[in-house]
């Protein structure tokens, strides 16, 4: 954190529009959500500010789209180097920043490393087609970048979710407005400003604005944003969605879920808790693709109950900053009070904790709930937080319905007898499924997106999802002379 560190100290209380300036709107501190503590302050975006980072934006983006692939490659092999060569560092800004545990610290920065050398390959990967046609010309489509993308992240995985979305758009041509979530904008801001900023990126293609919900307006209506990308909450992405609409503007949304794992009749309990642990309190359970519901057959619904409620005993909370832990803080007081007052809305509704509670202060502890309804509050709706609601069923069909009355179609897991298991994949919608895992997965290549509230069907990841999201289709034809007309 020292100003000879690689982040340095110009970007305190500034944000960036290819060099550090001050933004129109109020410096913030950045806290530490495991102490409340002040990690520095940063500048706030106004929409002011947002209007002239597009301008700016629009006009670098024009050069940078007739770079040569090898040139925009090259930006991003950089990149992905200066990712390993400063993890340290940044995985002391995530784990303290967004409370993260150092395994999922270094997993945000390899991933963060990953994604741009993946991203290096798509400024020479194939874009477009030999199309027929019944005229005597030949015919062509060819995918061209979108100009300006909008990159609007949450606090949970900041840069993992920021770099998904980032890396591929200025690979493929595109500048960027990254708006980072105020909580975490520094992982998820400041590092890839000084990250690409390093790597050789020119001026004005990567734009870092945290702000309020000014800021955040502003980088979806300006004129010059064409594509607007969006990680967060269901109820956030349709504020996004709407307006994004009413422009006519692509808009990529992945949004929440309420993910449900699913234990198959002799699924060997052991190994299946310990699956379910993971999926349930990774990163306190700050997870899109957390596992939200534990469907578990009637047959090994009690050994299964006792040994998660037992795992859930046994896993150290506290600041994984200072001590060897397993379970951080939670973000921020209103993401606790959340947490807690499902807890208590569900046992009122006549659940029975059976491990951890609500919790005090800044941490609340892995949780196991038992005997819930379909409308109990701790089963039907996202917590985001490290709470495990355990129900059974008793066929394949049950469990299918009650995976698919979830509002949500994130991700899917489902332990046990791979021939069953395929058998009640065919019958879910969700975006993901993963057979002997739980739910929380990704990777830098593969297409990442949800169904229903979960988002809008767009995907990230992988050359061909990630062209699709970043590019336009240009309809070209040529001839050898000019045709005739009957004018």
């Amino acid at each position: 954190m020292s100003e000879n560190s690689f982040l340095g100290s110009d970007w305190h209380s500034r944000i960036f529009t290819g060099r550090w300036t001050e933004g129109a709107g109020e410096t913030y501190d950045v806290i530490e959500p495991a102490t409340g503590a002040s990690l520095g302050r940063l500048g706030a975006a106004s929409a002011d500010d947002v209007t002239t980072a597009a301008t700016r934006a629009a006009a670098a983006q024009k050069q940078w789209a007739r770079t040569t692939p090898a040139e925009r490659a090259a930006v991003l092999r950089r990149a992905g180097a200066l990712w390993a060569e400063h993890a340290e560092e940044i995985s002391d800004w995530i784990i303290r920043e967004s409370g993260a545990i150092p395994a999922k610290a270094g997993l945000e920065v390899s991933s963060a490393e990953q994604i741009c050398y993946e991203s290096s390959a798509l400024p020479s990967h194939p874009k477009g087609q030999v199309l027929t046609s019944n005229e005597p010309r030949w015919s062509f489509a060819r995918r061209v970048p979108a100009g300006v993308v909008s990159v609007i992240a949450p606090f949970n995985f900041p840069l993992i979710l920021s770099i998904r979305s980032v890396a591929p758009a200025l690979a493929l041509g595109n500048a960027v407005l990254l708006k980072p979530d105020p909580r975490t904008a520094v992982c998820g801001g400041v590092a890839l400003a000084r990250i690409f900023a390093e790597a050789g990126l020119p001026e004005g293609l990567l734009q870092v604005l945290p702000g309020g919900l000014d800021a955040g307006e502003a980088v979806v209506t300006a004129p010059e944003v064409s594509v607007i990308s969006f990680t967060g909450s269901t109820a956030a992405g349709r504020k996004v969605g709407e307006a994004a609409g009413r422009l006519l503007k692509r808009c990529h949304l992945e949004l929440g879920g309420n993910n449900a794992l699913v234990v198959l009749p002799g699924a060997e309990v052991g190994p299946a808790t310990s699956a379910g642990a993971f999926g349930s309190w990774m990163h306190q359970g700050q997870i899109c693709m957390t596992t939200g519901r534990h469907l578990v057959h009637e047959s090994i619904a009690d050994d299964y109950v006792e040994q998660l409620s037992s795992r859930a005993r046994n896993l150290p909370v506290g600041d994984p900053a200072a001590e060897e832990v397993a379970i951080g803080p939670i973000i921020d007081d209103k993401q606790r009070s959340s947490i807690r007052e499902i807890i208590d809305k569900a046992t009122a509704d006549g659940a029975r904790l059976v491990a951890g509670g609500p919790g005090e202060g800044a941490f609340v502890p892995p949780t196991v709930l038992t005997d819930l309804t379909p409308s109990n509050p701790a089963w039907s709706q996202e917590i985001f937080g490290p709470v495990a609601p355990v129900a059974t069923f008793s066929t394949l069909d049950e469990a299918a319905e009650m995976v698919n009355a979830s509002e949500y179609g994130l991700s899917l897991g489902i332990l046990g007898d791979v021939g069953m298991a395929m058998e009640l994949a065919d019958l879910v919608d969700t975006g993901k499924i993963h057979i002997n895992e739980q739910t929380v997965s990704d990777e830098a290549n593969v297409p990442f997106g949800g169904m229903k509230d979960s988002g809008n069907g767009s995907r990230f990841g992988g050359a061909e999802a990630n062209i699709e999201a970043f590019t336009e289709t240009q309809w070209v034809t040529m001839r050898s002379t000019i045709a005739d007309y009957p004018f």
